[in-house]
């Protein structure tokens, strides 16, 4: 199975079972304990089901490697083929017997079967990502376009309110609320209870201004503590956990509840501020929101006065109970969250360093036991096992079957994969090298001659300082620019190879510049001269095309090339034709 798709599952599950734990103990303890702490502690869990953290030791962990390690080793072992009779052997066939060709299968062509299931099996589970991500992206699209059409059906009957006087009123709610950004307040008679929609520009929504004072109050603290506590952004955070977990029902359970305790916190952090004297009243405003006209159900992405007929009993019942809590209170909720967060670390999920090293482990011991009392085949095993891997694209495996091959056959990989210019599999097939293997000089000494950087830089990370600094005098003496910037870079002498580069670069421009006065051409500066004339144009290209020179000066009057022979000696100067000027030109352009 896919690694990451095995994590994801990890988190799924372990989130599960903290959802199961939370709903478990908030059914136990809704009464006793805050109802705030309620609605966030499910923060956890939101965590947990989005970011894969977790101890080293886990319980996950661990229980997904002994599963592993279980199918691992009840996994049948493909089946051995008969040992050829061996020419000089003294066992004769029986008697009587005859091979039936038409019914009966080799060993080779089961053994091919069975490959392709499993090649095909294997597809299906490392792609099932996909199937997971599709639905994913499914469900957040109609998320979305469900509220980005609610959002537009409210819109089209919004009308401001300007009564002075209610707004006095909601700035006043404002204020109390240490809010500083101004709130919209609209009307819409379609809506079935005050509601506050927008993220960025937020507006609340009332089903009409025909609003007793108290209420209007209360409800506008209503919304406003939902708007302070970015709770939109929490339900949507909620939204996009579920369509990732689409597949598991305890997290649709999770959202029903944190939409349901949502009303509930906001409740009692609105009798806080207001004190519980005034519960009974603010009662009253919840039923009296009930009242209203409006038709039009609210949609997941608002936060609303009311949710439901069916809520609004519990909620009256806990708000008439409403009391401060215990200091006993509090520190039992204290150590609740702190045994719900080491619970979702110690929970973890399945880690991938460990199942990259268990996947490993259980292919080494597979291969032993394959290869075990049949050792004169197992280097051809091995080989095939490295083709397999190399044409599946599998880095990891093809590493863990390398070093198991034989002298000669590294030899063949590494020229195979040196020929495909393959960097990441000659990588991984050079490490796997043995340290006193002639091979890395081989290969070293070839990339060299070869002038391929790429191959001798990844053959250089095996390379000590003495090692490194021998080749480095090689390319000095050869005058392989590449390759000493590359060395210079490994030993840390980068300002000593800036150094040589720019004494070089002077020793080649005073070169250059005697070269060209040979023949005739004078330079001054950035001024290029010929029989006393400016030049204009000034071209020189190296007969290799790897380097060129091109010099233009509006005040020059004259043309020029530069003519060289197949040893790259300048040989003489011509003057541009007036279709090789235009022709230059063109290619500029």
């Amino acid at each position: 199975m896919n690694a990451v798709l095995k994590v994801f599952l990890s988190m799924s599950f372990s989130g599960g079972l903290l959802i199961l734990a939370l709903f478990l103990g908030n059914r136990f303890l809704k009464d006793k304990i805050s109802r705030q702490w309620q609605y966030y502690i499910w923060f956890v869990v939101v965590l947990r089901l989005l970011l894969p953290f977790g101890t080293d030791v886990s319980l996950l962990g661990k229980t997904y490697q002994a599963v592993d390690q279980a199918i691992t080793q009840a996994a049948p072992l493909p089946r051995q083929q008969p040992a050829p009779n061996i020419q000089g052997s003294n066992i004769a066939p029986a008697v009587g017997i005859e091979p039936d060709n038409e019914n009966t299968n080799s060993p080779a062509d089961d053994l091919t079967t069975a490959r392709q299931f499993q090649d095909m099996e294997a597809f299906l589970i490392n792609h099932a990502w996909l199937l997971w991500l599709a639905v994913a992206l499914g469900f957040l699209i109609r998320k979305i376009t469900i509220y980005q059409g609610f959002i537009w059906y409210i819109k089209a009957g919004l009308v401001p309110v300007s009564n002075i006087e209610i707004l006095d009123r909601l700035s006043i709610v404002e204020e109390q609320s240490g809010i500083k950004n101004p709130i919209e307040l609209c009307v819409n008679p379609l809506v079935s209870s005050p509601l506050l929609i927008g993220f960025f520009h937020p507006c609340i929504v009332l089903p009409s201004v025909d609003i007793p004072e108290k209420d209007f109050r209360y409800i506008a603290l209503h919304e406003l503590t939902h708007y302070k506590r970015r709770d939109m952004f929490y339900k949507w955070l909620v939204q996009i956990i579920v369509c990732l977990h689409w597949f598991n029902p305890l997290v649709h359970l999770m959202s029903r509840e944190i939409t349901k305790t949502c009303e509930f916190s906001c409740d009692e952090a609105v009798l806080v501020k207001m004190g519980y004297d005034n519960a009974q009243d603010y009662g009253k405003t919840l039923l009296n929101a009930m009242e209203a006209v409006g038709k039009y159900k609210e949609n997941l992405g608002a936060v609303t006065l009311s949710e439901n007929k069916q809520l609004l009993k519990e909620r009256l019942r806990a708000i008439m109970n409403f009391k401060e809590k215990s200091t006993t209170i509090r520190f039992l909720t204290g150590a609740l969250t702190l045994c719900m967060m080491f619970g979702a670390a110690f929970v973890g999920v399945y880690p991938v360093a460990a199942a990259a090293n268990h996947t490993e482990d259980n292919l080494q011991r597979t291969v032993d036991k394959n290869t075990q009392g049949n050792t004169a085949t197992s280097g051809d095993r091995y080989f095939r096992m490295a083709e397999k891997y190399y044409e599946a694209g599998s880095l990891p495996l093809f590493e863990i079957a390398f070093p198991q091959l034989d002298e000669t056959a590294q030899k063949t990989w590494l020229a195979k994969l040196y020929t495909d210019s393959d960097f990441a599999f000659f990588s991984v097939a050079v490490r796997g090298l043995g340290a006193n293997s002639h091979l890395l000089a081989d290969f070293t000494e070839k990339a060299y001659t070869d002038e391929k950087i790429v191959f001798f830089s990844i053959l250089a990370d095996c390379m000590d300082e003495t090692e490194l600094e021998l080749w480095l005098n090689r390319a000095l003496e050869d005058g392989k620019w590449n390759f000493q910037s590359m060395l210079f870079d490994r030993l840390d002498k980068s300002d000593e190879f800036d150094e040589l580069k720019d004494e070089k670069d002077k020793e080649w421009a005073a070169a250059q510049e005697a070269e060209y006065q040979a023949a005739g051409v004078i330079m001054d500066g950035k001024d290029y001269y010929y029989q006393g004339k400016l030049v204009n144009i000034f071209l020189d290209i190296q007969t290799n095309k790897s380097y060129y020179t091109l010099n233009m000066n509006p005040a020059g009057t004259v043309n020029i090339r530069i003519i060289r022979d197949t040893n790259n000696r300048i040989t003489g100067v011509a003057y541009m034709t007036e279709a090789e000027v235009a022709e230059l030109l063109n290619d500029m352009a």
